[in-house]
Parts: C-alpha cells; sequence; structure tokens
C-alpha cells in the first residue's frame, strides 16, 4: 500500500512497499535542482543529498530512492515559472481542451489545479467558462492572483481542500500536472482527492512518461524532485489503491514527452477502447522489464563519457562553451557530467526569467541574460534545454544566433547555421 514518505532514505518501494529495490544508476550527490545560489550564498556550505535511481521488482514503479523534504525542494522563493515560455503555455492551456472534449458535461463546472504556478493552466478552463482555484505552495500564487486566479498559497492538504469546499461546494476536475510525481505523501494526497472531487468527477495527472525517458535517454529528468517515473501500468495500481480507474491516456509531448492520465470513481467513464491500445503498446515496447532499465543506465554512463570527451576537445582549443536555458533538469546533467565554470562560463536565460542573477546548484554557473550571448556570438553553444531543441533552436536563430548549438541528448549532434 503506498504511504507518506517521510525525508531520507527509501528501503521500500514508494507504491508496493517492496523491500525489493534493485540499483540502476547511482549518480552521486546532488544540490535539489532548483536551490539557485545568491551570490551570498556562494559563501557557505552547500547541502547535497544522494540521487540513485532505483526498480521494484515487485511492481515495476521506477524511482529514486531518498526523499527531500518538500518545503527545501519548494521554498516560497521557488524560480520556476511556467507562462514565460511561449510553447508550454500553448501546451498547459491545450489541456482544458482535451479535458473538456472528453467530458463536455463539466463545462459550466470548478477546476482546481494542484501545484498551479503562475495559473497558466487554469487560464485556459477559465477562458471556456469554469469556476478555478489554484493552490501553490510559493511566492508565484501572487503572481497568478494578480493574473486574476484566484489561488490559495499553501500544499495541497486537508487544510487547503477544506478552504476550496468552503468556497465551492463542489468540485468535478482536478488537474496535477508536473507535479504528480513528486509529493511524498502519497497517502494523504490521495485521500484529500477523494475528499475534494465528486464522485463523477474526473482527476487528470500529467506526468513525465517512463517509455520517452527510456527512449530518448533522459537521465537529466532524474532529480530529487521527481520520487516516481511513471509508466501506466504503474499509475494504475497507484491509483487503484484508492478506488479510482483510469479512464483513459493520452500521450502528450510536455517535457519531452509525458502521459495524461484521466481517473475517476465513475466506471461509466472508462474508455475501454482507448485503454486497450494505450497498455497493448506499452507491454510491446518493454518499458516495464528490468532488461529495459539496465539498456538506459549503460547507455547514460556511454553517455556522460561521449559529452565529456566533446567539451574536452572544444577546451583543448581555448573554446568556451555557455550554456542556454536553465531548467530543473540542467542540473543534473551539468553535476552529472562534471561540467565547471571553466568550461561553461554562464548559462543565458530569457530576460523574463526569475533565475537571472542566480547561480546554478553544484557547479555555480552564474545564470545571465541571453542578450550577453547574441552579443558575443561564441563559436559554440550548449543546449541544456534540449528537449524543446527544435523551438529553441528556432528562437534562436530568429533572434540572430550564430553560433554552433551543442544538443547533448539523446545523442550529441551539433546544430550549424
Amino acid at each position: 500500500m503506498a504511504r507518506d514518505l517521510a525525508p531520507g532514505f527509501i528501503e521500500t518501494c514508494q507504491i508496493c512497499s517492496s523491500p525489493e529495490l534493485v540499483t540502476l544508476l547511482e549518480m552521486g550527490h546532488h544540490a535539489p535542482c532548483d536551490s539557485l545560489l545568491t551570490t551570498d550564498d556562494l559563501h557557505h556550505q552547500e547541502v547535497t543529498f544522494p540521487l540513485n535511481l532505483v526498480r521494484c521488482s515487485e511492481c515495476a514503479l521506477v524511482q529514486i530512492d531518498y526523499v527531500v523534504a518538500p518545503e527545501i525542494l519548494f521554498p516560497e522563493e521557488y524560480p520556476y515559472r511556467s507562462g514565460i515560455t511561449e510553447s508550454l503555455v500553448t501546451r498547459l492551456t491545450s489541456t482544458s481542451r482535451s479535458v473538456l472534449a472528453r467530458y463536455p458535461h463539466f463545462k459550466e463546472s470548478v477546476c482546481v489545479d494542484i501545484g498551479s504556478n503562475d495559473g497558466t493552466l487554469l487560464k485556459g478552463f477559465q477562458s471556456q467558462g469554469l469556476h478555478v482555484i489554484g493552490i501553490e505552495p510559493s511566492n508565484i500564487a501572487q503572481i497568478a492572483i494578480e493574473d486574476g486566479i484566484p489561488t490559495i498559497q499553501s500544499f495541497f492538504n486537508q487544510e487547503s481542500v477544506d478552504k476550496v469546499l468552503a468556497i465551492y461546494k463542489k468540485v468535478d476536475i482536478v488537474t496535477a500536472t508536473n507535479m504528480f510525481a513528486h509529493m511524498p505523501n502519497l497517502d494523504s494526497f490521495m485521500k484529500a482527492i477523494a475528499s475534494i472531487l465528486s464522485p463523477d468527477g474526473i482527476f487528470v495527472t500529467e506526468s513525465h512518461y517512463l517509455g520517452n525517458i527510456i527512449e530518448t535517454l533522459q537521465y537529466d529528468s532524474i532529480y530529487h524532485e521527481h520520487l516516481r517515473f511513471y509508466s501506466g501500468e504503474t499509475i494504475k495500481r497507484y491509483l487503484e489503491q484508492y478506488g479510482f480507474s483510469i479512464t483513459a491516456i493520452e500521450e502528450i509531448d510536455n517535457y519531452g514527452g509525458s502521459i495524461r492520465v484521466y481517473a475517476s470513481r465513475n466506471k461509466e467513464l472508462i474508455d475501454n477502447e482507448n485503454l486497450e491500445n494505450f497498455f497493448k503498446k506499452e507491454k510491446a515496447s518493454g518499458i516495464n522489464s528490468l532488461a529495459s532499465l539496465k539498456d538506459f543506465s549503460d547507455a547514460t554512463r556511454l553517455s556522460k563519457q561521449q559529452i565529456s570527451a566533446q567539451l574536452a576537445e572544444l577546451r583543448a582549443k581555448d573554446l568556451l562553451i555557455p550554456g542556454v536555458g536553465c531548467p530543473g533538469r540542467s542540473a543534473t546533467l551539468i553535476n552529472y557530467i562534471g561540467i565547471d565554470r571553466e568550461t561553461m562560463p554562464y548559462i543565458a536565460e530569457q530576460r523574463t526569467s526569475l533565475k537571472l542573477g542566480l547561480f546554478s546548484p553544484g557547479k555555480h554557473i552564474p545564470i545571465l541574460d541571453e542578450k550577453l550571448l547574441l552579443d558575443s556570438q561564441p563559436e559554440y553553444v550548449f543546449l541544456l534545454s534540449w528537449h524543446y531543441a527544435s523551438e529553441i533552436i528556432a528562437m534562436l536563430r530568429k533572434k540572430g544566433l550564430k553560433s554552433k548549438i551543442i544538443i547533448p541528448l539523446p545523442r550529441v549532434s551539433i546544430d550549424e547555421v
């Protein structure tokens, strides 16, 4: 049975509690990926935690084996904003269209988004006439409120549920996008979902999909916020423990490949054809097998060697290689490979980013306005946001960047003008 996880080492499976965990990757000790540093912070000891990928031999859940306290991972000054990347805004607001296309009878209902960030996803539902309310623990909640999205600044728990139900007596849609694999309180989370959602309501999650992670070698998606890496089978097992049935699954391209899972306690909403097709495809892919994960681990170690060799070759020519984009996953890539400021003097970010003026965790690479990149036109840059390579490269070329762009994954390649 799934349970609430205390900070520290996890010795049994997060979903089925089996002690049979097989280690796939040992990635060393890392600081939390979004624990960006100020100039003053550089003078203090940085706290790191072990980062290991393991697989449950009983239920096949792929997971990490250490829980960092949520207040450390998601502080009030959490620097991530979903609404500053145009392509991500489009993807998030499309969630409402997908939900209401499947369940049009909820068009005049209430939608609650957990981990609502700056309210981008809820704007999609709001634009279609639904009442919306977000639940967001960081100060980003204030941005949402100022932008017209009612938001409770809190972690999702029974207390925040009670606040919502004091405003709306019935909630028919609850969404949890890009955070359903993050929370350690698996038991109390699902009990809170059950208490806030109407008996016929829909719970919608979007999670990075294990199949895409394996297929495109996304080992940089392994960081402390991501406690679990779901397949359809493992998320099904988790939800069923709380009386929820999956009603449909959609494959979406968010964050390098995710699955949108619809679940309900109303079995009449199940789309049998959709589920049959999805699970048939997943079984054929073999992603739940130990062999697939061992191949992934071997490929990860090889990739580390190849990227290190590529950067060493360029440094031998006295070239500096600035980074482009600073998503959370970039911290894993930088620290696992061992890219330091002698190689990557800075990371370029959009002018609207909350990360400007800060330093990356671990290697302490400064995050600067991309104008520096466009003015200096270095011979090479290193695309840390490689999972959106085509969109970002097109945007950078439009802005005038002529540099050769190193795309590190799934295999090293170079884009030239």
